[in-house]
């Protein structure tokens, strides 16, 4: 199962997140990790993703250290020992 880490500032959306655990999630591509994330999170997709799928520009997903290649499919693949971190840009003053 792949290990996903969420930024911090995402606990205040969903309270229901872990606040230091990684997620294990059984899924073959960022597409289907969101999905399932979404699954067990209501909601969480809408805020990572538009209405089209793409990840919004506010966030960045990042696979085993790299970001991914495939914002608007998320068709990156994820094997069982991924490790995912999902990552929310923060602006303001």
């Amino acid at each position: 199962m792949a290990s996903v880490a969420l930024t911090k500032h995402l606990h205040r959306f969903f309270p229901s997140l872990a606040p230091s655990a990684p997620i294990e999630i059984q899924a073959g591509s960022v597409a289907e990790l969101i999905g399932a994330l979404d699954a067990r999170f209501p909601g969480l997709a809408g805020y990572l993703c538009d209405d089209s799928g793409s990840l919004r520009p506010h966030v960045n997903v990042f696979v085993d250290g790299r970001p991914i290649r495939d914002r608007l499919g998320l068709t990156d693949a994820l094997d069982a020992a991924s490790a995912v971190h999902v990552m929310q840009a923060l602006s303001g003053g």
